[in-house]
């Protein structure tokens, strides 16, 4: 039990702070419809614990690692029929909150149940987020807590900056991180046989190359 909810159990007040919580939540649940109704391509937003976040627009770095990654997975996907990725304005939907993941993958058992005009998706299977100033401590907080919550087995977190990816696998219901690179070679623990140079997420001729050698397998 959460020691949050130890605290409110041992309060004479908790019917009262109950009562309270599903009211907010009620309101709250108005407003994600709202949200959810009025979603369209020209969406650029996330609902996050009652608000809606706009988006902000991002600089060359995290354009680009989110473009090769998706690129270097995409392509990965297609070719061996693993199931589908996604590329920042798929909007997954979770029990309180919904976000547009920088890259993510679903495997076949639930990706061949999508529609082509589906706007709201479950939990994928893999997520990636690319760090920028605006969106860095959801990644690190909100995000990295309700994915894991949520059963994403595997979260890259990327800092375009500095080059690094943060991989880590969820165990026990809870995110450990499994390595942190620079240099080298990654291979997910979640989409089968996925191994791919760090610098190809980074790197354009480098990107290139390990494309290549993907459509050649």
């Amino acid at each position: 039990m959460e020691p949050i909810v130890e605290q409110m159990l041992r309060s004479p007040q908790v019917h009262l702070y109950l009562q309270q919580v599903q009211d907010a939540l009620r309101e709250e649940q108005g407003r994600r419809k709202a949200f959810h109704d009025s979603l369209s391509d020209d969406t650029n937003a996330e609902f996050i614990n009652g608000e809606i976040i706009k988006k902000v627009s991002t600089d060359l770095g995290h354009n680009e690692a989110t473009g090769f990654l998706y690129q270097l997975l995409s392509v990965f996907i297609r070719r061996n029929k693993l199931g589908k990725a996604g590329i920042e304005k798929l909007m997954v939907s979770l029990t309180r909150n919904d976000y547009e993941p920088d890259v993510c993958f679903w495997k076949s058992e639930r990706a061949t149940q999508f529609t082509s005009d589906q706007k709201l998706f479950p939990a994928p299977d893999f997520i990636a987020e690319v760090l920028s100033g605006s969106t860095q401590k959801r990644d690190r907080g909100i995000k990295f807590q309700d994915y894991a919550a949520h059963g994403v087995n595997e979260y890259w977190i990327i800092d375009s900056d500095r080059q690094t990816v943060e991989q880590y696998k969820l165990v026990n219901g809870q995110y450990e991180l499994l390595e942190k690179k620079h240099t080298g070679t990654i291979a997910s623990a979640v989409v089968e046989g996925f191994v791919v140079p760090v610098e190809a997420i980074f790197d354009e001729q480098r990107n290139l190359e390990v494309l290549a050698s993907i459509l050649k397998s």
